[in-house]
């Protein structure tokens, strides 16, 4: 049984750390739910930072887990704007690195997640530079999008992954010109791969969006701290009134790092190491979202997840096993998106060099379908377009780990549900 008092802290006001909180109260606990987040906004939800929130569609306080009041009302601590600056294990003690305020704990959860990637060229202080991951960083840009509308600007976006084409979408809605630069020869080439990669470019190319493959860029051209350029390794110069960064995102492991707590390897996409019950090499030290790297036994192997889901359920299950509840996280990996009329569901994991073909089913001309990233006749990771309330077969044939006819996968008069074991 809990100790009526004993102290759960929790380092980081996101998804992760907010649900982890609510999960705590809601499973009975009665000792102090200490919650610190180093932004002054109380704790949102991302997703609507390159989506709903980004296009003007979802008002400001949408973005939020709990109304500020639910915080007080359910005795969570909530310390807004502060940073931890050490965690002594030893003593089981953090120290706040505004006032040098130090607190005790008996379970320590840090969900501190990522931070954006930044690029590591000439022009990057220029006022016109972008990222996006924060709430002050998605209310910056909102302006700059209906700006370069207005104006008939140019955005130029670094990077081909989920949020360079959501903010690329958003931008063509606002009328901004657009140029995106990834070096792969396709968008989201390292998460579904070239053959689904091509489809989301020709989406964008539909809308006006222009893309350079194969290339990065080299310098940010300015004059007098404004954005003029973008220029790329083919020598090419892009007209560029703003810039934005999205090159992917780096777990924020400083603080677990300096606690000498394991680390996962960097070819695993780094993180702090936990296992099944989201538990660190220290037995009172959890992590939880997307700084958290654990091995998933479906797909045998460590797994760092930076979705929305992720965080989503692994606050709470780290919460459960912090009370001592026999937690086995092993959620299957879930990701949406939306960009113009076409809305996404992917679930699984499968990035090129694990599957050995796509199976589809349904109309990707019209963009009506489902994918299916297959190996050995497994059914690895699923994709739905426009196509809706499919997750849940979806997800069990992942878990089934059972081969499926692939015919039946790609027929769409034959019932996903009929196809799991």
């Amino acid at each position: 049984m809990v100790d009526a008092d004993q102290t759960f802290v929790i380092v980081g006001g996101g998804l992760a750390g907010a649900k982890a909180a609510e999960t705590l109260r809601a499973e009975g606990f009665t000792g102090r739910v200490i919650l610190i987040c180093d932004e002054r906004d109380h704790p949102y939800e991302r997703p609507p930072l390159s989506k709903g929130y980004l296009l003007g569609k979802e008002e400001r306080d949408s973005v939020f887990v709990h109304e500020p009041a639910w915080y007080a009302r359910n005795d969570i601590e909530l310390h807004l704007g502060q940073t931890v600056d050490a965690v002594d294990r030893a003593a089981k003690t953090v120290r706040f690195g505004e006032d040098g305020t130090v607190v005790r704990y008996d379970k320590l959860l840090i969900a501190t997640g990522a931070e954006p990637r930044r690029l590591d060229i000439p022009g990057t202080d220029l006022a016109g530079v972008h990222h996006l991951r924060r709430l002050a960083h998605a209310e910056r840009l909102k302006g700059v999008l209906a700006s370069l509308g207005r104006d008939n600007g140019h955005l130029v976006v670094a990077g081909g992954g989920w949020i360079g084409l959501e903010v690329a979408a958003a931008a063509r809605e606002y009328g901004a010109e657009v140029t995106v630069v990834e070096p792969a020869p396709t968008p989201l080439h390292g998460v579904i791969g070239p053959e689904l990669g091509g489809l989301f470019a020709d989406l964008h190319r539909e809308h006006g969006v222009r893309f350079r493959f194969g290339v990065s860029l080299t310098e940010i051209v300015g004059q007098d701290g404004m954005v003029l350029a973008a220029r790329t390794d083919d020598g090419e110069e892009h007209p560029a009134h703003d810039v934005l960064a999205a090159i992917g995102a780096a777990p924020r492991t400083g603080l677990a790092e300096a606690a000498g707590l394991a680390l996962a390897p960097r070819e695993h996409g780094g993180g702090i190491a936990v296992d099944e019950r989201l538990r660190t090499s220290d037995p009172d030290i959890y992590a939880a979202g997307d700084v958290a790297s654990f091995h998933h036994a479906l797909f045998d192997t460590r797994l760092r997840v930076e979705h929305w889901a992720n965080a989503l359920n692994g606050g709470p299950a780290a919460a459960r096993a912090m009370l001592g509840q026999d937690v086995a996280y092993d959620r299957v990996p879930y990701f949406f998106s939306d960009q113009y009329d076409l809305g996404m569901e992917y679930s699984g994991w499968a990035p090129p060099g694990t599957y050995d073909q796509v199976v589809i089913r349904g109309d990707a001309g019209k963009r009506e379908f489902i994918a299916f990233w297959v190996k050995d006749g497994r059914v690895l990771a699923g994709m739905n377009v426009n196509v809706w309330d499919v997750t849940e077969p979806i997800q069990a044939l992942i878990r089934s780990r059972t081969p499926v006819d692939t015919d039946a996968l790609a027929d769409p008069h034959v019932p996903l549900e009929s196809l799991v074991p």
